[in-house]
């Protein structure tokens, strides 16, 4: 800190503050701004320790008319690029007149602005496309196919599956805002997670059956209870046996395993695992940090020919997080793929 000057009153300031005096020097700054800036601990020209043009305008117009000037502040810390939205006000700490820069990190806030973005035009982009289809077969059939009543059938088909996939779409954004909606508020009832498979294999035996595959799931004698919500739990065991019928091709073979374990690594306490695993073609380890991605797809196209929205296992993450929970996914190309879901008993 710089000497004959009280830095008390900045440290009071829960950002990082710095103040200049009339030259736009540096005569103090708090233990934030300084862990942000180091040069901030020195007496210097405020230009020479933070290099950016429209935080230093700011300042300099502040002084001019004496007031209040915000500027955005881009930092660079190590591999992470902050935003700063810098306020700068006078002030007057015993007999300096100065400029006081308070540092607010809204880096998050961006982010998630950001993300707000990409998540409607995801949405508008799903959307776009079966209703272009619809659209554009509506036309056909009021014009060109007006008496091809062949054509006509054909269309119409196509069009029900297409308005099935918005509907499908719109169904799985109603389950994501719902979940996000009770995120904080963690599930008290007791649940049988055995009577829960069973009940999702009893839902999934007509898709089994159409895709020739075979369901594996030997149940327990006795009930296995955990504090959860028998909905959701339901969802993500529907979610995670329905996927590896999929994907795991033809004539797949599902094995479910439900287990109870013991308190290790983060697990504080006894919890149990559910385990949905395939010997389809597997993922490539490249996709599988993203594959609870918001409409993030390996493969497009046969994702949505398969029916798939894209939110399938973004909604299982987000349930299995308000249970505290925990996913694991493992694959081997060409081996199949595993995934897993660890839930405290309490």
């Amino acid at each position: 800190m710089m000497s004959g000057f009280d830095t008390s009153v900045l440290e009071a300031i829960p950002l990082p503050t710095i103040y200049v005096d009339a030259n736009a020097r540096i005569v103090g700054a708090n233990e934030r701004a300084i862990a942000l800036r180091p040069q901030a601990s020195r007496s210097l020209p405020f230009i020479v320790v933070f290099r950016h043009p429209a935080l230093n305008s700011a300042i300099e117009d502040c002084l001019a008319t004496g007031k209040l000037q915000r500027a955005i502040y881009h930092h660079s810390d190590g591999p992470q690029d902050l935003r700063f939205e810098a306020q700068c006000s006078i002030a007057k700490l015993g007999h300096e007149r100065g400029v006081m820069i308070c540092l607010r990190d809204v880096t998050e806030l961006r982010q998630l602005d950001q993300m707000r973005r990409d998540f409607v035009a995801n949405v508008s982009h799903e959307l776009r496309t079966p209703l272009t289809a619809i659209l554009g077969f509506i036309e056909t059939i009021q014009g060109p196919a007006k008496n091809d009543i062949e054509a006509q059938q054909r269309f119409l088909k196509t069009m029900a599956a297409e308005a099935s996939r918005m509907n499908r779409l719109v169904g799985d954004l109603l389950s994501l805002s719902k979940v996000e909606e009770v995120s904080r508020m963690r599930p008290t009832d007791m649940v049988d997670i055995d009577a829960q498979i069973r009940s999702a294999l009893r839902n999934l035996s007509p898709l089994a059956e159409e895709r020739q595959s075979t369901l594996i799931y030997k149940a327990k004698e006795q009930p296995v209870v955990v504090a959860a919500d028998s909905d959701q739990i339901l969802q993500v065991i529907t979610n995670l046996v329905e996927n590896a019928l999929k994907y795991g091709g033809q004539g797949t073979t599902v094995n479910l395993t439900l287990d109870e374990v013991n308190q290790s690594g983060w697990l504080r306490g006894p919890g149990v695992r559910i385990t949905v695993a395939d010997d389809g073609p597997g993922i490539d380890p490249l996709h599988i940090p993203r594959l609870t991605e918001r409409f993030y797809r390996i493969d497009s196209h046969r994702s949505r020919e398969m029916g798939g929205t894209g939110l399938g296992l973004a909604i299982v993450k987000h349930i299995i997080n308000r249970h505290r929970g925990r996913l694991t996914i493992e694959s081997t190309l060409e081996k199949g793929s595993e995934f897993g879901v660890i839930l405290p008993k309490s």
